[in-house]
């Protein structure tokens, strides 16, 4: 039973964005809620895209702390499984930290590179910082700097 249910989670988590960016029924409650179920059936059986969609949706627009945090783990979750929009929020959480997340400038710097490996734009140009003024306790480094420079200016042309 849990094979199918990972098998159909990218499909629960399709129908849920879909929904979600239905403009019928905007303000409906039972909407609201259907669809958070829908996106947490899918977080819980693997499904990458439901972990990011669903974690952003409680970080950002969670009502109270335990949504917030709960929210976290499921952008974390997402994060590690390669969504680099969910790597680039967990890095600026770690940067910045937040309630029991405290400030570590080592899984901070891993997120973002994760990240801006990825091609996430934000994160290069973080990564170009990083290395540029030496921050996150990492020394300035001429090559690193130039290496994300040539990565950014790839992307943009």
């Amino acid at each position: 039973m849990r094979l199918l249910m990972t098998l159909i989670a990218p499909l629960l988590g399709w129908i849920a964005l879909r929904l979600f960016h239905l403009s019928f029924m905007k303000r409906s409650r039972a909407k609201h809620q259907l669809v958070m179920k829908l996106f947490r059936y899918a977080a819980d059986y693997g499904s990458v895209r439901a972990l990011s969609v669903y974690g952003h949706l409680l970080f950002f627009r969670g009502e109270g702390m335990t949504n917030r945090i709960q929210g976290l783990i499921y952008l974390e979750r997402a994060a590690d499984k390669g969504d680099s929009k969910a790597a680039y929020q967990v890095g600026k959480v770690f940067e910045e930290g937040y309630q029991t997340y405290p400030a570590d400038s080592v899984k901070a710097l891993k997120y973002y590179r994760l990240a801006a490996e990825s091609g996430h734009i934000l994160a290069i140009k973080r990564m170009v910082d990083i290395f540029t003024n030496g921050e996150l306790e990492q020394a300035p480094s001429e090559a690193e700097a130039a290496n994300w420079s040539a990565k950014l200016e790839a992307i943009n042309l």
